[in-house]
């Protein structure tokens, strides 16, 4: 008889323990909001912050040829921020060492040679052994359509307002090209 109650109270509390576990986040995928990066001053940023708007991410280098989509970037932001869109960049040298400086250097580019306002990040890795956990989950859990290595600098992710990675564009499709805007556009309105 006691063997008997204690068989039912241990498999309660194993069937009470699965439950528990079925509901803990840390258990649960990676999602967006999930994310905390350092800004480019070094202050801890939760992606979370970005909840509700449409969020194009791109991968940036100061001495890339693509470089000048920072104007492209800055101009799309200015004209959709009010609406709910926000772009962030994510400084990375992986490509060619196209991106030696450090955050005050590349800060200090990115405003005087480009006015950039939107928000930038700490220089991180988008590629390798070293890739930050972010670009991790981009390149290979958020969406199987999008997932990939990264190939070069700015390479473009797209982000709805409930944080679906839902389109990547490659560094040579900049950033206001009817393609990229068209889905901008279409995402702002739901």
């Amino acid at each position: 008889m006691i063997f008997l109650r204690y068989s039912r109270v241990r498999r309660f509390a194993w069937l009470a323990g699965l439950m528990m576990l079925g509901a803990t986040p840390l258990l649960a995928a990676p999602a967006l909001y999930d994310f905390t990066l350092s800004s480019i001053e070094g202050n801890p940023t939760p992606l979370s912050t970005y909840k509700g708007k449409v969020i194009l991410l791109v991968n940036v280098a100061s001495r890339c040829g693509f470089t000048p989509q920072y104007a492209a970037l800055e101009s799309l932001y200015e004209k959709y921020k009010d609406q709910g869109f926000v772009i962030l960049g994510f400084p990375a040298n992986n490509f060619a060492s196209q991106e030696p400086g450090t955050n005050a250097e590349i800060k200090t580019f990115c405003s005087t040679k480009y006015n950039v306002t939107f928000p930038m990040f700490s220089k991180v890795s988008v590629k390798g052994e070293d890739t930050t956990p972010l670009y991790q989950f981009l390149t290979r859990k958020a969406n199987p359509a999008v997932a990939g290595e990264i190939k070069w600098n700015f390479t473009k992710f797209l982000v709805d307002r409930s944080g679906s990675v839902v389109a990547r564009f490659e560094p040579p499709i900049t950033p206001d090209s009817p393609q990229v805007v068209a889905t901008i556009e279409r995402l702002l309105k739901q």
